[in-house]
């Protein structure tokens, strides 16, 4: 099966996914205008259910929002319980990409067929704190891992650097082809050694969205891992 945005992702990496947990929903149109204009090229969606993670934020009709303004991949992040239960709402919503906890679920692998069925690459994410062991038996069924390097359910966390490790058992056992992809608490003075670890896929949430200016924050942020800012024509027709 061919997934052709998660792709085009991957062979701009290392590349920065700004977390649209942060940004300013009053003007989204906006703040999408600001953030193409900066060079992104891709945008990662966290779902927070008040109950796997105890905060709360948005579901399928803020995805299907963002969809209607933009043509960019969205990497859509469930952290959530019973993901089976809304993953043709998700697709249906505009997703590219649909990731999912392996500790939300007791069988992630009905998940992943789930989201395979519908055309999508699927992710399995990990907090902090959780093994790779957890997930080593469907790696080799996913397209991208997704290492938090938080626990997660809160932006602003600071950066376990523990994690790094995981990279690399990650990638020998699921080989080449899996995506990397790392969320929590990744800005300047981090995400270079997330990069070297192996991320492929870099989201940040604070150190884009509090700062003044969105294009200066991610040229500082592409300098410190090697990358020229990638200019992209806006598709959301601000």
């Amino acid at each position: 099966m061919s997934h052709g945005k998660l792709d085009a992702l991957r062979n701009a990496g290392p590349l920065i996914l700004p977390s649209m947990l942060m940004c300013n929903f009053g003007n989204l149109e906006r703040e999408l205008g600001l953030l193409e204009d900066a060079g992104v090229q891709g945008y990662h969606l966290d779902v927070m259910d008040g109950v796997f993670v105890p905060n709360f934020t948005y579901g399928m009709t803020i995805v299907a929002a963002i969809r209607k303004l933009t043509k960019l991949p969205l990497d859509v992040h469930l952290m959530m319980q019973n993901p089976l239960q809304y993953i043709d709402d998700f697709a249906d919503a505009g997703a590219d990409i649909i990731t999912f906890h392996a500790e939300a679920v007791d069988d992630p692998l009905p998940v992943i067929e789930r989201i395979h069925a519908r055309g999508l690459p699927a992710g399995i994410a990990i907090n902090s704190k959780t093994p790779v062991s957890k997930i080593e038996a469907v790696l080799p069924r996913c397209e991208l891992a997704l290492l938090m390097s938080i626990e997660a359910g809160f932006g602003g966390q600071k950066f376990e650097e523990h994690v790094l490790s995981k990279f690399q058992q990650v990638r020998d056992i699921a080989g080449p082809e899996i995506v990397l992809e790392v969320d929590g608490g990744i800005n300047k003075e981090t995400i270079r050694s997330a990069a070297e670890a192996g991320a492929e896929l870099l989201v940040v949430g604070s150190a884009i969205f509090r700062q003044a200016d969105y294009k200066e924050a991610l040229d500082e942020l592409n300098s410190v891992v090697g990358n020229s800012t990638h200019r992209v024509t806006p598709t959301n027709g601000l």
